[in-house]
């Protein structure tokens, strides 16, 4: 018997083409590693929350009334440019990826922060991004939401599943995330 060494594997085991997902889609293997940007964000909301952020504080808050400490918020929103992360540079925000957008989800849930990061800087700003934003009204309410002068939520019920149909401006819409505190209450119409 003849003694073996240890091999790595062939540099032909590593795909260089495009692989085909178990959903059947093409495309290259999607990287899961943070980037040094996304870490960077990450310290820095890390860092302001682990400042500012005071869950029996925030216990108080919501025992009384209020959804969310404002001074928080426009620090996150404003000073780390959170609230505009996903708006395109061109109308006043970062231009940044969904990844960046999940490492900030990450944080806020890391230190239990009430936020309306994933209504209004999220699922408002997708809203608004699939309108004309070309159009006056749409583009002014994106730089103010980039700059978190401005909250926006989309008017549909917590209870609302994923692949349900959504209230399109008649009726009442009960139960709407943050609606309390937004600035702007953002109604699908047909």
């Amino acid at each position: 018997m003849t003694p073996t060494t240890p091999t790595t594997p062939a540099a032909s085991a590593t795909p260089t083409t495009p692989t085909t997902s178990p959903a059947g889609t093409t495309g290259a293997a999607p990287d899961l590693l943070y980037s040094e940007a996304e870490d960077d964000l990450r310290a820095a909301v890390r860092s302001l929350l682990t400042d500012r952020a005071d869950v029996p504080a925030a216990l108080v808050r919501a025992e009384a009334g209020d959804p969310y400490d404002s001074g928080l918020w426009t620090a996150l929103a404003g000073g780390i440019g959170a609230a505009g992360l996903l708006i395109p540079e061109k109308l006043g925000g970062q231009g940044a990826s969904h990844r960046e957008a999940a490492v900030v989800l990450e944080e806020l849930g890391r230190y239990v922060t009430a936020a309306p990061f994933l209504t209004g800087a999220v699922v408002a700003t997708e809203t608004l991004l699939a309108c004309d934003t070309d159009s006056a009204a749409v583009a002014g309410l994106l730089e103010s939401l980039a700059t978190g002068g401005r909250v926006a939520v989309l008017a549909v019920p917590l209870a609302t599943a994923p692949d349900a149909p959504l209230p399109t401006g008649t009726g009442p819409v009960a139960g709407v995330a943050e609606a309390a505190r937004a600035d702007v209450l953002l109604v699908l119409r047909d």
